[in-house]
């Protein structure tokens, strides 16, 4: 019955089914983009000017509209090119935007597309696959694991819509 329920769910979040996938990193991607990925994401982490900063993103393949403010993030290094972010936008402290997981059972990826005039708290962790709509405001300390709505408010673990 366990067999049948975790196949079912691999299939239906998109999951690859592979043994061991964090070992099999290096199928995924070369180690030579994936060390250029990292080197310009602690760059820009402690970089002060956000200008600058979104523009060395935008070489990465992510795509930044204007205006947008993205503080000392973790952003993803394997697929960057899957994060999608509006003008206006503020992205606060240490959140992460993940565009891959690698899970005991498979691993998967998902675009992240963050609208426009969208603010995030700090310390908030954007799970693959996920659409936050414009004007959306996701509370600090939060788990965004599913889409959220345009002008929504939302926060917790997982998110839960507040008003």
């Amino acid at each position: 019955m366990e067999e049948k329920y975790r196949k079912r769910m691999t299939e239906a979040l998109g999951y690859k089914r592979q043994d061991k996938s964090l070992q099999t990193w290096r199928k995924v991607k070369s180690v030579r983009s994936i060390l250029k990925n990292y080197l310009i994401m602690v760059i820009c982490r402690y970089l002060p000017d956000i200008e600058l900063k979104n523009r060395i993103y935008r070489k990465t393949g992510m795509r930044i509209g204007r205006n947008v403010s993205i503080y000392a993030s973790n952003l993803d290094i394997l697929f960057p090119e899957l994060i999608e972010i509006g003008d206006n936008t503020v992205i606060g402290n240490t959140t992460a935007i993940l565009t891959h997981e690698f899970l005991s059972h498979g691993s998967r990826k998902g675009r992240v597309k963050i609208g426009k005039d969208v603010t995030i708290g700090i310390m908030t962790i954007i799970l693959p696959g996920v659409e936050i709509g414009d004007g959306a405001v996701v509370s600090a300390y939060s788990l965004v694991n599913k889409s959220v709505e345009p002008g929504a408010f939302v926060g917790g673990v997982p998110i839960k819509r507040i008003r």
